[in-house]
């Protein structure tokens, strides 16, 4: 089995030529990719020059040089290469390689939505030394968005609380979750997430793990809690349907990339022991 590939973040572009670093190149949530008999690779400097030259650096993969820029509307991709939903790709790259291209998609976005001062209007320009553009005029620092989210596995004994949101286009259940308001703490957001999505109480929350999610602008941070009180009983906006689920009578669930998921395979070895997870 080969070693996982390595990623070490920098926003300090290094002196070397930009010929062989990849290119994460996006318009929106597409990502540039180049793809032949079913095999996935990325652009580099020297196949598109002009993306090269001013693009954000974003560190190095496995010893190769990564750089993110957006792409403009209108661009057509050349020969051999084409534009595909970002996220489809998750089943196609490997964990660390995903990790980048969203990281690069949130680069290329921030770069877009800052190129004029959102107080006064003018220009900014990028600033050296870090990850940031400041107006010309007023110097009002603009840095790349971070929504912060929860994500809570809610349990009862042996079994935990899953929904089906009513706006994913394939049923799946999953964890709950949220964006945090402004003068919330994470554990507020939790409780009040639940007891507004599915009318339950919960007790005893306790931090997981968090994973950023380039598809909200997201970090998401994963909790685990406990039922306090309460019957299930769905919003019916966001929350199609919830139930208590034994690790024995799952349903279908997020894919092993997801902290979601991460948070159900934790149970089912706390409950069941590490050899039955599905």
């Amino acid at each position: 089995m080969s070693p996982s590939p390595s990623f070490l973040p920098s926003h300090e572009p290094p002196s070397r030529p930009r010929d062989s670093a990849l290119l994460f190149l996006s318009r929106g949530m597409e990502l540039l990719i180049i793809e032949r008999e079913g095999a996935i690779s990325l652009p580099t400097g020297s196949t598109l020059p002009e993306f090269a030259s001013a693009a954000h650096y974003l560190g190095v993969l496995d010893g190769v040089d990564c750089y993110a820029a957006p792409l403009p509307r209108d661009f057509a991709p050349p020969e051999g290469t084409t534009l595909v939903p970002a996220r489809s790709l998750y089943k196609r790259l490997d964990e660390v390689h995903f990790a980048v291209a969203g990281r690069a998609l949130a680069i290329a976005e921030w770069d877009i939505q800052h190129r004029f001062c959102g107080r006064c209007g003018q220009p900014t320009q990028l600033v050296s030394g870090e990850r940031a553009r400041r107006c010309t005029v007023d110097n009002t620092p603009f840095y790349p968005r971070i929504s912060p989210a929860m994500i809570v596995l809610v349990t009862k004994g042996d079994t935990m609380l899953l929904a089906r949101n009513s706006t994913l286009p394939e049923p799946m259940f999953s964890t709950l979750a949220g964006f945090v308001d402004a003068g919330e703490s994470l554990e507020e957001c939790v409780a009040r997430e639940v007891k507004e999505e599915v009318n339950i109480e919960v007790k005893n929350i306790r931090y997981f793990g968090s994973q950023p999610w380039p598809f909200g602008r997201s970090l998401m941070v994963g909790f685990t809690a406990e039922y306090a009180g309460g019957d299930i009983q769905v919003d019916g906006k966001e929350i199609a349907e919830a139930h208590w689920f034994h690790p024995d009578e799952l349903p279908r669930v997020p894919p092993r990339l997801s902290i979601a998921r991460h948070l159900i395979d934790a149970f089912i070895e706390r409950v069941k022991g590490p050899t039955h997870r599905g």
